[in-house]
């Protein structure tokens, strides 16, 4: 049991790629103390592990998505679209997890963020059907193709908002944070040529988006040994996720000893 009975959570959850895994390990720390959030908000990876947590699949049934789900298919490879890999053909895949393909057939309250990138904004998807926003909302640019709906071509939701709190604050009593999008420390042989320069820069932008929206959280995780990880490592799932465990764990039972009303004052 905890103290919070009654309260309605918010969950907000960073883009990372395979470091997105923190975040099921995350739920399964929040699942261990009887927390479950009302409203989830999510860019990319984020958004995808809000979707299947939001249509109440297990955390066995989250990790195995991941697993299951290919990265660099040959036959998904494209010629005539913008990315290397045509994100539609991962549809059908969606299609297994989520059958009735809408925001309304969710057991929570969803904000998918995605980039329309015709018209530079970014733009939460929360109602009508889901996949496509999903699929928009992870397409990793210039990686994945965009995704079109209504006309309009949507990218990766992390370049314009990669830590989406907007979409619970003022909705939630309590708000939940994880960030897999680590910006730490390099030293000068990391910085060697233009993609890790590039590499580095956008990493230190998105970083700098998110870090006072995680600090602003009631429970947020950040674990920093997630930059040992790749975007795309899977075989790293596991990793990743037990991190997230740990780090969820800690946050939130410190979190909770701060709540209790039978804390022990603190005299340092």
């Amino acid at each position: 049991m905890n103290n919070l009975e009654g309260k309605s959570i918010g969950l907000v959850l960073s883009g990372g790629g395979i470091r997105g895994m923190a975040h099921i390990g995350l739920l399964k720390a929040m699942e261990a103390h009887g927390l479950e959030a009302n409203v989830v908000s999510g860019s990319s990876v984020g958004a995808l592990v809000g979707a299947l947590y939001a249509n109440a699949n297990s955390i066995e049934e989250m990790l195995q998505f991941f697993k299951d789900t290919p990265l660099f298919q040959y036959s998904f490879f494209t010629f005539n679209k913008p990315g290397f890999i045509d994100t539609d053909r991962y549809f059908d895949i969606f299609k297994k997890y989520f059958p009735e393909n809408s925001f309304a057939s969710l057991k929570r309250k969803l904000f998918v963020l995605a980039t329309d990138l015709m018209n530079g904004k970014e733009v939460a998807f929360y109602s009508g059907t889901l996949i496509r926003p999903l699929l928009a909302s992870a397409a990793l640019t210039p990686v994945f193709s965009p995704v079109e709906i209504e006309g309009i071509l949507y990218a990766d939701g992390g370049v314009m908002n990669n830590f989406p709190k907007e979409y619970v604050d003022g909705k939630c009593d309590i708000i939940i944070g994880c960030n897999v999008s680590i910006a730490g420390e390099l030293q000068k042989k990391d910085l060697k040529n233009a993609w890790q320069l590039g590499t580095r820069v956008t990493s230190l932008a998105i970083y700098a988006s998110c870090k006072d929206k995680l600090a602003a959280c009631d429970i947020a995780i950040e674990p920093k040994e997630l930059e040992t990880i790749g975007v795309f490592d899977k075989k790293n799932i596991e990793k990743a996720y037990n991190l997230g465990y740990d780090y969820g764990m800690g946050a939130i039972e410190k979190f909770l000893s701060r709540e209790s009303p039978t804390a022990a004052p603190n005299t340092k």
